[in-house]
């Protein structure tokens, strides 16, 4: 895992019309975005990736749609590798913003996705003018900040981009994954899902969250991220046996509940059931060798849906 690196900055911005927003607004921001972003980076003007001849060049194909390379080791029947950035949406329940109101929200990139943050930032900006939610409402990109990650989980913030003199600064080195490990784990891990979070275990979706259901859920995100984006394959025996230690851990305390909720997919035109557990889970067992992904996990999340934000957990 030496190679693996992430970066998180928070996107603040300012209404400049009434903002009419769902109570979860991920994927919203996330839809509005992919639109600014391919208007950005486009230059063939197709509809579907798949059918350009760029689409292994391009930085829209490579964020957004992120295909399977040629030659790839692993998932070469999937037609999309997972993406490298996850957007964490401002908290559900307010909808609405009026003009002069902030709000936020933050955007995780993972590997040498950072290396594209100046299109992130200008999209964003383009998308305040395209507007967003119900009526389009307009807002400006007032500032973004990188946030380091140091031992013991405080942060330090560094405004790394003005929208009103439009400069953009270098931000410090990404997050490594040596400095993840280099905390303790705890004797008892309590982890609360603050978004809904969609896992699979034997083909269907569940809410019985054993330990090494969300250990062999997490283990497969990370790993594939590592492998797309930070250019490091991961061992596959070293996983099989993490999973067989991973059934050692107990369950103490199961406060997990499922939470339903649609969103529009504009790309398949229908409404599509999102529904995932929330609420909090109490494991206990010898954590060492989890605990560096667990911590990772905070950041890139886990389960389906994450890129809009699903799966957001912290470790109480």
């Amino acid at each position: 895992m030496k190679n693996f690196s992430f970066s998180k900055f928070t996107f603040l911005i300012k209404a400049e019309s009434p903002l009419c927003l769902p109570s979860y607004k991920g994927s919203t921001i996330r839809g509005g975005f992919g639109h600014a972003f391919r208007r950005t980076c486009c230059t063939t003007a197709k509809k579907d990736c798949q059918d350009c001849l760029l689409k292994n060049t391009c930085v829209f194909s490579w964020v957004f749609e992120t295909p399977v390379p040629s030659g790839a080791q692993i998932m070469r029947k999937y037609p999309t590798a997972p993406h490298p950035f996850v957007i964490e949406p401002p908290d559900a329940g307010r909808r609405t913003y009026e003009p002069g109101e902030q709000l936020d929200f933050r955007l995780i990139l993972v590997g040498r996705s950072v290396e594209y943050l100046p299109y992130f930032i200008y999209s964003f900006h383009e998308l305040g003018k395209m507007g967003i939610g119900k009526g389009r409402g307009k807002f400006t990109l007032e500032k973004v900040i990188h946030e380091s990650v140091s031992t013991g989980a405080e942060q330090e913030e560094t405004a790394i981009y003005d929208g009103r003199e439009r400069r953009l600064v270098q931000p410090e080195a990404p997050v490594s994954w040596a400095e993840i490990i280099d905390s303790p784990p705890p004797d008892r891990l309590h982890i609360s899902f603050l978004n809904p979070t969609r896992i699979k275990y034997q083909g269907r979706l569940t809410k019985d969250l054993e330990f090494h259901v969300l250990f062999r859920n997490l283990l497969r995100r990370i790993s594939l991220l590592s492998y797309f984006h930070c250019g490091q394959r991961l061992d596959d025996s070293e996983f099989r046996a993490l999973i067989d230690r991973a059934k050692g851990i107990m369950t103490v305390k199961n406060g997990l509940y499922w939470y339903d909720w649609n969103r529009w997919s504009n790309r398949q035109c229908t409404r599509m059931k999102m529904g995932g557990f929330m609420g909090e889970i109490t494991y206990e067992g010898d954590l060492g060798p989890f605990w560096p992904y667990i911590r990772l996990g905070e950041y890139v999340h886990v389960g389906k849906g994450s890129s809009f934000g699903l799966g957001r957990y912290v470790v109480v």
